[in-house]
């Protein structure tokens, strides 16, 4: 009798793991599901208006920074494109996104130069002082302008992570400066399968 009822218990219990879903193994943050950072509406360098929605089908990890940051975005950007070139033919399906929070300096001239150096399918956006800084608060991302030892030199005190969408336009990731190209690949390969 005792065996009876544990082998039951078993399969109930089995039966039961069935049924919830196991989460993702992410290697980043899993922010699924936050209310903010739902979209934004910049001009590309081309001066083309673009969205989220202009991503649709493709895996897109957004990037706030400044052409003339010496170190976390030539390295954040270097990564995505080698993370990209890690996924072979699904690679295709990574839509990078880099959105200037210099937009004083960073013309459409110097953000097409700067951001050819990393990957020809990259897009690099910008918007007035005052486009920036709400695409900037809607993303919760943190910015401000540092000034120089000379008069009208500064740098960008800027937040150093990427936001990860899914094929469907839902922020699911938060990932910090610094993880890697192989980490962001795993948790874009598992995007892309539909995680």
């Amino acid at each position: 009798m005792q065996r009876r009822t544990l082998l039951s218990c078993l399969l109930a219990a089995g039966a039961l793991a069935a049924c919830g879903e196991p989460k993702p193994q992410f290697k980043a943050v899993d922010i699924t599901g936050v209310d903010y950072a739902r979209d934004f509406r910049l001009s590309d360098a081309q001066g083309q208006a673009r969205s989220l929605a202009d991503f649709k089908g493709k895996a897109v990890v957004v990037f706030f920074g400044f052409t003339q940051c010496p170190d976390v975005c030539p390295t954040t950007m270097t990564e995505l494109a080698e993370a990209k070139r890690m996924l072979g033919a699904q690679g295709e399906k990574v839509q990078g996104v880099f959105i200037t929070v210099d937009p004083e300096r960073d013309t459409p001239e110097v953000l097409r130069g700067y951001i050819a150096n990393f990957d020809p399918s990259f897009v690099a956006l910008r918007g007035s002082l005052a486009e920036t800084e709400q695409v900037a608060k809607d993303f919760k991302v943190y910015h401000k302008k540092v000034e120089g030892k000379t008069p009208g030199s500064y740098t960008m005190d800027h937040t150093a992570a990427s936001f990860v969408f899914d094929p469907q336009g839902k922020l699911r990731l938060y990932t910090r400066y610094g993880t890697g190209p192989e980490a962001l690949a795993h948790d874009l390969k598992l995007l892309l399968q539909g995680a």
